[in-house]
Formats: structure tokens, C-alpha cells, sequence
């Protein structure tokens, strides 16, 4: 892993002025939200998601659908997205009109030690 020394920029830095959300935000929102199981527990302390994200469109990006998802799972389940510390994400294509999302929330290892590139293990 390359270890490149700059702050990473964030979505509120990246744009200029109010973004406002579309209509179909709007309805993934509230479709995304009517859709997630019920009684799902959160763990207390720092949190990993795994996402899995069926796209029908091979160019898509892995890491758009990330945000909204997201923000839509943490406020269902009451939590603070910012819990989150680790993230492991993977886009599968799927036929157009199959596209799905699914997700896992645990509590962060800890313990996980992610060598860079150059590192020794210990």
C-alpha cells in the first residue's frame, strides 16, 4: 500500500456551495429505508461495513452508491456514520433491472493491522 502524505479532501470541501438532493435521492431514500430489515442491532464502539453492490452498468463506479447508502443505513439504525472505520466493498455486475444492494454491520477488529507496502510484518 502507498503511503502518499496529503489530507484527504472531502465531499463538503470538494464542492462549492448547498448541494440539494434530487428526486430520485429523495425516492431512494425513502424506498432504501422501507426496505431494510427491521431489528438489526448495532454494536457499540467503532463499526465495519461490508457492501455488496449489484450494477447493471459495468462502467459504474464502485465507490458512488457508498455515500448515499450509507447515509440512509445509519440514520434507519440510529448511529453515526463516522463510527465506521473499516470498509470493504465490492460491485458485482448484474443484468439491468436485477441491481441490488446488500450489507453487514459489525464492530471493527481492533486488531486488524493493514500492511503498507514496504512494511514489515511483525
Amino acid at each position: 500500500m502507498h503511503r502518499i502524505a496529503i489530507k484527504p479532501l472531502s465531499t463538503n470541501e470538494a464542492w462549492k456551495g448547498r448541494r440539494f438532493k434530487t428526486p430520485e435521492y429523495k425516492t431512494f431514500d425513502r424506498v432504501l429505508t422501507a426496505l431494510l430489515p427491521r431489528g438489526i442491532k448495532i454494536p457499540d464502539g467503532d463499526l465495519m461495513i461490508t457492501f455488496v453492490f449489484g450494477l447493471s452498468n459495468g462502467g459504474a463506479d464502485y465507490d458512488n452508491c457508498i455515500k448515499q447508502a450509507q447515509d440512509v443505513i445509519a440514520r434507519k439504525y440510529g448511529f453515526n456514520d463516522s463510527r465506521i472505520t473499516h470498509a470493504v466493498i465490492h460491485k458485482v455486475r448484474t443484468e439491468k433491472g436485477c441491481e441490488y444492494i446488500r450489507f453487514r454491520i459489525e464492530a471493527a477488529n481492533p486488531f486488524l493491522e493493514i500492511p503498507l507496502l514496504g512494511e514489515a510484518r511483525a
